[in-house]
């Protein structure tokens, strides 16, 4: 998960209205790590035959549980506040993991599995990019968007 950790202070931005989906599928959470904006919906949904539960375990947010079947419409939630990462598991099924990051702005990615990202229309500005990895941590850095360029920001985790 990679986001805008500073340079973003004072600056309102409303949620996007689309909800960002998690699914059931398979007996896992699926996308494993998501992003959203406070305030934006996030829809939950159960493509599995079987019972589900989802249980967001939240720091700076309520924390919340609930189960649901199989063919149960889907369940929408909102986070209020910004928290980077949110652990979330099914008590049902105690491999089923994964992690919310919710930002109060629309500049965050979740990278590809080759570890690429691209944050798109950040204005120009200074900036702390903070990049979140489930096993290897976190790492920020300072970047500087100049008007009509890109930037680039390069991260390199050692392994554990």
């Amino acid at each position: 998960f990679v986001y805008i950790e500073k340079g973003l202070e004072g600056k309102i931005f409303a949620p996007a209205q689309a909800p960002v989906m998690i699914d059931q599928k398979g007996c896992w959470f699926r996308p494993h790590v998501l992003g959203m904006q406070t305030g934006q919906a996030l829809q939950i949904v159960n493509s599995d035959p079987v019972t589900h539960n989802i249980h967001p375990m939240p720091q700076l947010n309520h924390e919340w549980n609930h189960s649901q079947g199989s063919g149960d419409p889907p369940m929408s939630h909102k986070f209020t506040k910004a928290e980077v990462m949110i652990p979330v598991k099914c008590n049902i099924h105690s491999w089923m993991h994964a992690f919310i990051g919710v930002v109060d702005h629309p500049y965050f990615a979740v990278s590809k599995d080759d570890g690429t990202f691209e944050i798109r229309n950040l204005p120009p500005g200074t900036y702390t990019v903070a990049v979140w990895q489930e096993n290897l941590g976190t790492q920020e850095q300072q970047i500087t968007v100049s008007p009509h360029a890109n930037a680039v920001a390069n991260f390199t985790f050692k392994g554990k």
